[in-house]
């Protein structure tokens, strides 16, 4: 890729490159020193000059010499650049640039070029991430405890695709546990229901939510009679799947109105049908990483009944952990950590990295699962990349008020239900306004409140700003332009110099894995946009369209487009559709 193809930042991290390639020809450099933590980036401060490197302060000591005077030499390298006007040694050897008005005229153009392939990138070089996220129990309709981390995973997976990775976007279905049966036994009373039978009170432990009532029915349908009084040893299996199924078609249902689609739903039944459990645990035995042996007593005071009881333990103190952990019961079945395992080695077969997403309510048990894939994957010494990101739960607030949930009583709010009182770009967005690890409150009128305090409404308002403005422009006779740029001035160069950051942010929040670093820039570049247009109001010739001055007006109009541009480039990665007005 070219210099005039790569976006503005990448372009410099070259330029840096290739006057630290002279310094090693002129022999003021040693040849072959690591440049991995070399960075080009913008100030922390914009005074300071449009970018800035540590390439001196990082190189100086493998390279025997000050810092300082390592920054000079690579100064007079820098300073041979035509894009660059001026380069600055700042403290104790960082260097300063400031770049012409024509680098960054050039970067607004390329926006342009690139259209909705501005900040795509091939950092990910095609390889394989697996981000598994949701993997809700199978036994009710999506509710807002689910959609935070639902939003924020699918968000991960079109940011980590945008950055040049494949994605495989996994539900993992668990099926095999206590709770389809308690399903299973709660639609066998709807089934009762169904054949006229009056139930009355669902029995307490059983779901009792109405969700249930068309699975019932259902199996009515299907089954007649049948298993109106047979013992549940007839008619548990059947109705643990039938009923499992009709409630994945309601949960693909439900993220699909949040515009979520999974590429593999994994069932942990299958996963234990197939022997898979049993494959990873004699894989771990034959590398010496589980044995069989006893666990600690519990901490505190000792229960009168409690027998130590031979178990297989992985070594997961090995890894960190603070015990080892038991892969199996007593009884023989397989713990939800020896199932989790077996499902990570599978996943592992697949993909070049994993990530989870969870509840912060399993943040106990992230240490164990990531010193087992550690243990599965890192046979040959290099582990798979492996991360588990942690999403808080989200407090519901109407008229200030919290909303009560239980799913047990029956009484949750459905993620259907919000999506369809306000909207799913709203539900989305807003989930990502926050750093996944923080504590949210969804407010049901603050999210469709018209202010700057809603990130969701100001982002939008930007971009229906920008495309009714271009609608007014094409009415007036007038059409966005690069044919004379040189019209536009610092407070307009302002707003290139932080669209042009799109690329650089997009590769690091993927390499974070935090898709919420987008919601924030569209909200910075949206509160710069929305000050500029502000400075009309009182500076009529600060105005996008200036009627007496066609070409100004047609280089703002430009400006304005690539901005939109760049807003719409965003939200795509977020899922979220841009308002074209409001």
């Amino acid at each position: 890729m070219s210099d005039v193809q790569a976006n503005l930042h990448a372009a410099f991290a070259r330029v840096i490159d290739a006057a630290l390639d002279a310094l090693e020809a002129a022999g003021t450099l040693p040849a072959g020193l690591p440049r991995g933590a070399v960075t080009c980036e913008p100030p922390r401060d914009p005074a300071h000059g449009d970018l800035a490197t540590n390439a001196a302060m990082v190189l100086a000591k493998p390279a025997g010499t000050n810092p300082r005077a390592l920054a000079a030499a690579l100064v007079a390298e820098l300073e041979k650049e035509p894009r660059v006007t001026s380069a600055e040694i700042a403290g104790p050897g960082f260097i300063n640039l400031r770049l012409t008005d024509g680098a960054w005229l050039d970067e607004l153009r390329l926006i342009a070029v690139a259209g909705a392939g501005y900040g795509r990138s091939t950092l990910g070089g095609g390889k394989v991430v697996n981000v598994e996220y949701v993997s809700a129990n199978p036994t009710g309709p999506m509710h807002m405890g689910h959609c935070r981390g639902a939003v924020v995973g699918d968000a991960l997976a079109s940011l980590l695709e945008v950055a040049g990775h494949k994605v495989i976007k996994e539900y993992y279905v668990n099926d095999a546990g206590g709770q389809v049966d308690v399903l299973a036994r709660s639609a066998h009373v709807r089934y009762r229901e169904a054949l006229g039978e009056a139930v009355g009170e669902i029995p307490e432990g059983l779901y009792p939510g109405d969700y249930l009532v068309p699975v019932g029915k259902a199996l009515a349908e299907e089954f007649g009679d049948r298993y109106a009084a047979a013992p549940e040893s007839e008619w548990l299996a059947p109705f643990r799947q039938k009923a499992v199924a009709a409630m994945l078609v309601m949960i693909k249902d439900d993220l699909a109105l949040l515009g979520i689609h999974h590429d593999l739903f994994s069932s942990e039944a299958e996963l234990q049908a197939a022997g898979k459990p049993e494959a990873a645990e004699a894989w771990l035995r034959a590398h010496d990483l589980v044995y069989d042996g006893h666990l600690e007593a519990p901490k505190g005071k000792t229960p009168e009944d409690w027998e130590p009881v031979e178990l297989p333990l992985f070594r997961s103190t090995k890894f960190g952990d603070d015990q080892d952990r038991p892969i199996k019961k007593s009884d023989g079945t397989w713990t939800y950590f020896g199932a989790d395992l077996a499902y990570h080695f599978q996943k592992a077969e697949k993909a070049d990295a994993l990530v989870d997403i969870w509840g912060a309510d399993h943040a106990g048990t992230v240490k164990r699962i990531k010193a087992a894939v550690a243990a599965l994957t890192g046979a040959e010494g290099k582990p798979i990349p492996f991360e588990v990101k942690l999403v808080q739960m989200v407090q519901l607030l109407r008229d200030g008020q919290p909303v009560k949930m239980s799913k047990r009583a029956g009484t949750f709010v459905t993620l259907a239900d919000v999506v369809r009182e306000v909207g799913k770009d709203v539900v989305r967005f807003t989930m990502l306004t926050r750093k996944p690890d923080a504590q949210m409150d969804f407010d049901f009128a603050r999210v469709v409140e018209a202010s700057k305090d809603n990130p969701v409404f100001y982002v939008q308002y930007c971009h229906a700003r920008i495309s009714s403005t271009l609608r007014k422009g094409a009415a007036e006779g007038f059409a966005p332009s690069a044919a004379d740029l040189a019209g536009l001035g610092p407070e307009e160069l302002a707003l290139v110099k932080l669209a042009a950051q799109f690329p650089r942010l997009v590769e690091a929040a993927a390499v974070a894995r935090e898709p919420h670093r987008v919601a924030f820039f569209l909200y910075d570049l949206a509160a710069a946009f929305h000050s500029y247009w502000n400075l009309g109001n009182d500076r009529p010739e600060k105005r996008f369209i200036v009627a007496q001055d066609a070409a100004l007006t047609a280089a703002r109009l430009f400006l304005a487009a690539q901005i939109g541009q760049v807003v719409r480039n965003g939200l795509a990665i977020l899922g979220v559709e841009a308002a074209e007005e409001l």
